[in-house]
This record gives structure tokens, sequence and C-alpha cells, in this order.
């Protein structure tokens, strides 16, 4: 039986850790070819190990990639078309924690920092995408990692907050200049997914913090986000464009306050950036008093 993504090629950003690697494998077990980019090289060679072990070495391939540069997505969508002859899906996921604090304490290298890598790397990924997607003229499917925490206030810091807001407008703004060349654009919008992003920088109860806010009876995980992905990748969406389609456990239906917005919050009693699992230091300052 021919899996859901059979003979589709995929790139992946962020694909070597948490919900990026969760749907490498997946779109792997589905048939898909992709190639994965991610800045941490280490991790980025434990997961081409284990797809080796898979039986999938030939199906996939991996740059080490800084999204927030052009170079690099080109990288990515090149070694799509010139390794697998084509591109059908790009999945733009690779993120970060990013500026934390209260906003008095914010500093502009930081917020711009998280912008570049959470709204810039989007934006490149769409656009590169879409230029081959075009140029097949056969359709596609661009799907951005955005997050309830840019549904409102007190899901999430708040550079990390504005800038998934940003992903998921930009997501539907985009879906209708494409739509008339068969591209859907869609989003994903996480809730408390247990990944290492999750877990950098944060209180060291996090989960039982975050588990009185979930009405499920468990914290999300990868494989919640890459089921989700595949879907949106497949031909099963076909009509399904312009959506940010929530994965949260019914968070958003009990109305988010996760680390809450006043003085008590977690999130306003440090500052910095948080930088997930990227392989670069997070930056934490104390700032309570």
């Amino acid at each position: 039986m021919s899996g859901r993504l059979e003979n589709k090629v995929a790139v992946i950003t962020g694909g070597a850790s948490g919900m990026g690697q969760a749907t490498v494998y997946r779109f792997l077990n589905e048939g898909a070819k992709v190639v994965l980019g991610d800045l941490n090289a280490q991790t980025g060679a434990e997961t081409m190990a284990a797809i080796e072990k898979m039986g999938a070495a030939d199906r996939a391939a991996f740059l080490v990639t800084d999204v927030a540069e052009e170079k690099d997505i080109e990288a990515l969508v090149t070694c799509a078309t010139s390794q697998f002859g084509r591109l059908d899906c790009i999945y733009n996921n690779a993120g970060i924690g990013g500026a934390i604090g209260p906003i008095t304490e914010t500093r502009v290298d930081e917020w711009d920092f998280t912008f570049n890598v959470l709204v810039r790397s989007v934006f490149l990924g769409i656009k590169h995408a879409a230029k081959v997607m075009q140029d097949q003229g056969e359709g596609g499917s661009i799907i951005s990692t955005s997050s309830i925490a840019g549904l409102g206030g007190g899901a999430g810091p708040h550079a990390y907050s504005a800038a998934k807001a940003a992903v998921a407008n930009l997501t539907r703004a985009v879906s209708g200049e494409l739509a008339r060349h068969s591209i859907r654009v869609n989003a994903i919008a996480p809730g408390v997914i247990a990944t290492p992003l999750f877990h950098a920088g944060r209180p060291e109860k996090a989960e039982a913090l975050a588990m009185k806010k979930v009405p499920w009876p468990r914290l999300g995980t990868g494989d919640d986000i890459a089921a989700m992905a595949v879907f949106l990748a497949s031909d099963e969406s076909e009509y399904v464009s312009g959506q940010n389609m929530v994965v949260d456990g019914g968070v958003t239906a009990n109305g988010p306050d996760m680390w809450g917005t006043g003085p008590e919050s977690p999130m306003l009693r440090k500052s910095g950036v948080t930088r997930g699992s990227t392989g670069l230091g997070n930056d934490i300052r104390n700032v309570e008093g």
C-alpha cells in the first residue's frame, strides 16, 4: 500500500529536533523524499543516522541551515530540485523561544533576532518554494509553524507571540495570491508540545504548570504536529488553504493564559533570549528584584 505522501518531495526546516524531526520521520514513513535543514550540525547528523537505520537514507538529505539567511533557504530548495527532481511541499518549522522578559527589559537586538528566525525565515521559505512550484505548474503545499501564542496575549513571551501572529497573517495574505496556482498555504498552531524548545529557558516545573492549563490528559508531542503536517502536505487537503490549524488539546477553547502577564509570570521574571536546540547557548538574565 502506498503512503499518503508517496513520491512527494518536501523541505523541512528545524528538521533535526522536536516537531520538525518527528515530521521528517513521518513524511519518510509516508513515502516522501525529504530535505531537512537545521542549524545544529550534530543533531542533523544524528537524525540522518536514524534515517539510515529506517532504510530511507536514499530519500533524505541534510543541510546545515540558518533559516534567517536567504542563501541557506535557496540552498534547501535547490537541493530538493537537484537531488529529487521537484518540490511539492515546504514546511517552515524552525523556531526559537526568542526574547523573553518584561518589554522594558527587552533589547532591540533580541527582538530583531526573534523576528528574523520566526518571521523572516517563513517569508524566505514561502518566496523560494512558491517560485519553484509556480514554474512546475502542478500546485503544491506550503506549511509554516505558528502558535497559539499568536492568537492572543498570555500564551507566550511578547516577541514570540507577535512573531507567531505575523506568521499566521502572512499565511492568510499569501494564500490568496498563490491560490490561482493551486498552491495551498497553511499554518499549524501548536499548543503546549513537549519538545526541546518547550523546556529551554523555562521554569523547572514547566510541564506541571502547563498541565494545569491543558484540558487533554497529556501534553502534545511532535507526532501530533507531524500528523497535521502530513494531512496538509497530502492531496487530502487539496481544498484547504489560508488556514491556521490549531493543535492544542483544547487549550484555546478554554481561553489560554499559559504563563500569565502579571508580575508573577515566570516569563517576566527573567529576560534574554532562548534558542531551543539550535546548538547556540541561551542568554538569560535575572531581572526580578
